[in-house]
């Protein structure tokens, strides 16, 4: 079985050892051929919680590990460069 590798976007980090990454893609409308973003979130599992929201990451079809997680997290292809530490509340 060939294993089935995305990239997207982390959108939440907030659970132990997994992240939930958006996959974007565009497709074709069939009727009106106006382009829509089609979105798709999956739960990665991150074994070593590297990941943090905002990052681009590589992640891989594996064994299902839980109800929702079947996927693996290959690599964090760029990590992503905000405003600073998001728990700040100094302003």
């Amino acid at each position: 079985m060939s294993k089935l590798v995305k990239e997207g976007i982390v959108v939440s980090d907030k659970m132990d050892k997994t992240v939930v990454v958006e996959f974007e893609t565009l497709i074709e409308h069939p009727k009106f051929h106006k382009h829509i973003k089609k979105r798709k979130r999956f739960k990665v599992h991150d074994e070593k919680n590297e990941a943090r929201v905002g990052d681009t990451v590589k992640f891989a079809s594996c064994r299902p590990i839980s109800k929702d997680k079947h996927f693996r997290l290959i690599e964090i292809t760029k990590k992503y460069k905000g405003l600073g530490d998001r728990n700040d509340t100094t302003v």
